[in-house]
């Protein structure tokens, strides 16, 4: 029989808190009354909402337990001063209790899909754990740490900042024995002085690092010196396509179902497989490839793992997809945007053939967060857009309008204020064979247009 992930009096001591309403076991920790289990730990955290309006409904959907600030006496309660403290005190519980090998991932680009693929390499390798979606911030990190059973052999958590300061906290909350940067880019610069100070912010990861840590880090990123330093004493891995990476990347080439190479890690060389098109997944597998041999995983295990791997759900998964009866391909990587992760997904695009006498269409939502020089940012995508070869461009919201100046009169598809409107043009626009590309910030709303892409 398996234990369960918590007991009322084990959670009581790692928090603090006093039980009310009798003995409880919990199998997972919930925050979201609408992804609640049976036999959940609901967390009544106070953020865009009061959870504590929702404990009630909280036992409604199965949830053994509560922990909350005040009591509400519709069930068995754990009542705290803070409830987000709480969360972050079981968290640390859970990490202290386990002997798991934990590895932190952040970066401006690729740390979802590092950390999703990672995820994949680990379970293929034993009991794993890792971070849901993109739970990467303030709560997002002690609930993954508080939802972390005992026995797990290897966790993967993904840390996410927009201010200076964030990651400091964070890792010190993990304490990861493994810490990786992926890449270094203008993401969240409008918060930030310049590059450097964003390189300085991603690298506040490394300090909370155990002391016998590892810091991985990209040898082909223009910071990677300034991360270097930033590491200090601590042993460091690198990977890319430099001849001193530890992780080297030795051949790549990417085709419309996925890309394939050879990598030598540590000497060993091994072929591998990537069923998701793209030329930056070899910096990403090269990523995974460095901290899985850190976490005690051999190559040809994690080259395994990756020819079976997904991308995650907006990360650049390719769809078959129908509209009005015209079928097309759709490449979903409307997740979030920044200006190397945008010209990224051009470049895939620009690899993928349309069919017959299908068409190459971008669609493309803001990038948010990028400071004074956002208008800047967004007219520069003109350049990749032609280098791919993309025959039209559909944009959405204010800040796309530098980018409609900077385009030619051939490729303007078409300029609307929301994602709505988009897709109710796109419907009409798209021909058999055609290639869409779907992307922007996550408040552009480029998700749900891909979503009514998916349709039909």
């Amino acid at each position: 029989m398996t234990d369960p992930l918590w007991r009322a009096e084990d959670a009581a001591a790692a928090t603090g808190g006093r039980l009310t309403g009798g003995p409880w076991v919990a199998n997972g920790v919930s925050i979201d009354t609408r992804e609640i289990k049976a036999d959940d730990l609901f967390v009544a955290l106070k953020d865009q909402r009061d959870g504590h309006e929702f404990v009630a409904s909280a036992f409604g959907n199965g949830a053994s337990a509560a922990l909350v600030e005040r009591e509400s006496g519709a069930g068995p309660e754990l009542v705290v001063d803070d409830t987000l403290q709480a969360l972050r005190n079981l968290g640390a519980a859970a990490r202290e209790r386990s002997d798991a090998r934990r590895v932190a991932v952040t970066g401006s680009v690729g740390k979802t899909s590092v950390k999703e693929a990672l995820a994949a390499v680990f379970a293929k390798a034993g009991r794993a754990h890792a971070s849901a979606r993109s739970f990467n911030n303030h709560w997002g990190a002690p609930l993954t740490l508080a939802r972390m059973p005992a026995d797990t052999r290897r966790a993967v958590f993904e840390l996410g900042m927009n201010h200076a300061g964030e990651l400091t906290d964070l890792s010190g909350l993990v304490k990861p024995h493994i810490a990786a940067i992926t890449r270094i880019g203008e993401a969240h610069i409008g918060f930030f002085k310049s590059i450097e100070a964003i390189a300085d912010a991603k690298a506040e990861i490394f300090s909370g690092l155990e002391a016998d840590g590892v810091a991985v880090i990209n040898a082909d990123d223009p910071q990677s010196g300034r991360l270097r330093a930033a590491a200090g004493d601590r042993r460091i891995v690198t990977f890319g396509r430099a001849a001193d990476a530890d992780a080297r990347i030795l051949d790549y080439s990417s085709g419309d179902t996925g890309g394939e190479g050879e990598i030598a890690v540590f000497g060993e060389t091994v072929k591998f497989q990537i069923p998701i098109p793209g030329a930056h997944w070899a910096e990403n597998a090269a990523c995974v490839f460095a901290c899985a041999a850190m976490a005690d995983i051999d190559a040809r295990t994690t080259a395994a793992a990756l020819s079976a791997f997904q991308a995650p759900a907006g990360r650049g998964g390719v769809i078959q997809a129908s509209a009005d009866g015209k079928s097309f391909t759709l490449i979903d990587d409307s997740y979030n945007a920044n200006p190397v992760s945008m010209r990224a997904a051009l470049a895939a695009l620009g690899g993928r053939q349309p069919e017959g006498e299908g068409r190459r269409i971008a669609v493309l939502g803001e990038m948010l967060e990028l400071g004074d020089d956002a208008a800047d940012y967004h007219a520069r995508l003109a350049g990749p857009i032609a280098a791919a070869g993309v025959d039209l461009v559909f944009v959405s919201g204010e800040l796309m309008g530098a980018l409609w100046d900077a385009l030619p009169a051939s490729a303007r598809g078409g300029r609307y204020a929301s994602g709505g409107e988009v897709s109710d043009a796109l419907r009409g626009a798209i021909r058999p064979g055609d290639v869409v590309l779907v992307k922007g910030s996550n408040a552009s709303g480029m998700s749900r247009v891909a979503a009514a892409l998916k349709g039909g």
